[in-house]
């Protein structure tokens, strides 16, 4: 019997392992990936994060990780795919049929990418349609590619690319864009970045390979096609909490209701990261939501011990 489970390896559950550890708890980490870190494993550059500015996502994920080994926490791979309520503690299930017993249950699932749902898109999915533009921009050094998104990511995500490819247009189905000033301000010093508002993809086109995309205006219904060889989307991400669904309370998007003492509607389960509602997910936030959950798990293990 576990004192405490975390479902994934992110900022928010590492920092958790962490604090647990300290408290002196029996805590396992369960992670469905083959790498700890989450979503920042994939960004180029943290700017943000206090006393780490300039690090890679890469490297900061390492070094979260490395804090958590270096106090003995505990990892298992694994993909959870249901939780049940047994009175006196949980019942953590995996998809191969393991079933794990634990007091207490920490829900640190973050949130994955959204995709377009446009024709097209899983046909070329890891062959020409990408959802992370430093994993795969690489491959598309001196090329055109079309970049999909108003916000933040998207627009990082073109600038990052303007470096590599020829030409990237930036897709975007309203005028006003989401993201910061500063980073607006270097998408419209960029001259190889062509911005087009009120452009939705209508279809992804390719035989073999991907060769164009065809994009609606949603003001006008004029279509065009546009000639490129990849497609980076980045509008947005949806958590990770189909396999809880029914069992805590949570929002229409999907999110888990829990305030920052991070308690669910559910006893003895609890939500830290990304994956809660909240107004502002950062790395920062996570971590932070890791730290504040163990304080709420401790006090709550401490009423059935």
């Amino acid at each position: 019997m576990y004192d405490l489970i975390i479902i994934g390896s992110g900022p928010a559950g590492l920092s958790a392992a962490v604090y647990a550890m300290r408290a002196m708890l029996n805590v396992l980490i369960i992670e469905k990936e083959a790498y700890s870190g989450g979503q920042i494993v994939n960004t180029e550059r943290v700017d943000n994060y206090l006393g780490m500015y300039g690090t890679s996502g890469f490297d900061l994920a390492n070094a979260f990780r490395g804090h958590a080994n270096s106090l003995g926490v505990q990892f298992m791979a694994g993909d959870v795919n249901g939780i049940e309520d047994a009175g006196t503690h949980k019942v953590v299930c995996l998809s191969d049929d393991r079933k794990l017993d634990t007091r207490a249950v920490l829900i640190a699932t973050g949130a994955k990418h959204k995709m377009l749902g446009a024709p097209g898109e899983e046909k070329f999915k890891g062959m020409g349609v990408s959802y992370c533009a430093t994993c795969d921009g690489a491959f598309y050094r001196g090329k055109t590619v079309v970049c999909i998104g108003g916000g933040n990511v998207a627009l990082e995500d073109a600038l990052y690319l303007s470096n590599l490819c020829d030409k990237v247009y930036l897709i975007h189905r309203r005028e006003e864009l989401r993201a910061s000033m500063d980073v607006q301000d270097k998408v419209k010093a960029k001259e190889n970045i062509i911005f087009m508002p009120y452009y939705e993809v209508a279809e992804i086109c390719g035989s073999d390979a991907l060769t164009e995309v065809v994009i609606k205006n949603n003001k006008t219904n004029e279509e065009q096609t546009l000639p490129v060889s990849g497609v980076f989307v980045a509008v947005g991400m949806e958590p990770e909490t189909d396999f809880v669904r029914g069992l805590v309370d949570m929002d229409e998007k999907g999110y888990i209701i829990a305030g920052e003492n991070c308690l669910t509607s559910c006893d003895g389960i609890f939500v830290a990261g990304d994956v809660r509602t909240k107004e502002v997910r950062q790395v920062v936030t996570a971590v932070s939501d890791g730290a504040c959950a163990i304080h709420f798990i401790e006090t709550f293990l401490n009423k059935i011990l």
